[in-house]
C-alpha cells in the first residue's frame, strides 16, 4: 500500500512500542488522575501534535541531523531533559494536600496548558525522532517511488493507534483516581511520586548516547 510493505506486522509492532510506558505515558496518568478525563484526553492530544512534527520532520529528512550530529542531538538532548526535570519539580513542589473536594495545586492548569506540556514533552525528546528513523523506513519500499508520502502513512497510522492507546490510558486513570480522590494526601503523594519519575526520566534522557 503506497509503497509499503507488511503493514499489518507495522501496526502491531507499533502498538507494542505505544504500550511501552515512558514520559508520555506517565504525563498522561498524572493528568488524568488529578483532572479526570478530558484533561488525560488533551494531553493525549498534545503527545499526539508533537508526534506529528517528529513524523513530518522525519519524513522531509530533517530529523537526520540527529542521527549525524552530536552537537545537535545534543542539544535537543538536554532540552528535553531540562523541561522534564524542570515539571516534574513542578510538581514535587506544588503538590500539596488540600480540600478532599480539591485537585492538587500541580495541576491547576488551562487544557491548552495541558495539551501545550503534553506537546513539549514529545517534541523535545530526540528520541522519538531517532525511532522514526530507525524503526518507520524498516516497512517502506526500497524501490517505493513515494517514499515520503509512504513515511508519512506509516507515522500517521502509528501516531492515530498511539492516540488512541494514551487515551484508554486517560480513561483508565481518571477512573482508577476517582475511587482514591476523596484522599486528598493519596493524590498529593502520587503527583510526588510521577514527579519524582519525571526527574529520573529527565535525568536518563541526559545521559542518554546515541546509538
Amino acid at each position: 500500500m503506497l509503497g509499503t510493505h507488511d503493514l499489518g506486522w507495522f501496526v502491531v509492532a507499533g502498538l507494542l512500542l505505544n504500550i511501552t510506558p515512558g514520559a508520555d505515558f506517565l504525563y498522561i496518568v498524572s493528568r488524568a488522575s488529578a483532572r479526570g478525563f478530558a484533561a488525560g484526553v488533551w494531553a493525549a492530544l498534545g503527545i499526539g501534535a508533537g508526534c506529528i512534527v517528529h513524523m513530518l520532520a522525519a519524513a522531509l529528512g530533517l530529523s537526520a541531523i540527529l542521527a549525524t550530529s552530536s552537537l545537535a542531538f545534543g542539544i535537543i538532548k538536554l532540552v528535553g531533559a531540562a523541561y522534564l526535570i524542570a515539571l516534574g519539580i513542578s510538581m514535587l513542589w506544588k503538590s500539596t494536600p488540600i480540600a478532599a473536594d480539591r485537585v492538587p495545586v500541580a495541576v491547576a492548569a488551562t487544557r491548552g496548558e495541558i495539551f501545550a506540556k503534553g506537546f513539549l514533552t514529545n517534541v523535545l525528546n530526540p528520541k522519538v525522532a531517532l525511532f522514526f528513523l530507525a524503526f518507520v523506513p524498516q516497512f517502506i519500499d526500497v524501490d517505493s517511488g513515494s517514499k515520503v508520502a509512504a513515511f508519512v502513512l506509516l507515522g500517521t497510522i502509528f501516531n492515530v493507534n498511539g492516540t488512541l492507546w494514551n487515551v484508554f490510558v486517560a480513561w483508565a486513570a481518571a477512573k482508577t483516581a476517582a475511587r482514591v480522590r476523596a484522599t486528598a494526601s493519596a493524590m498529593a503523594w502520587f503527583n510526588r511520586v510521577v514527579g519524582a519519575l519525571f526527574v529520573g526520566l529527565g535525568a536518563r534522557l541526559a545521559l542518554t548516547e546515541r546509538s
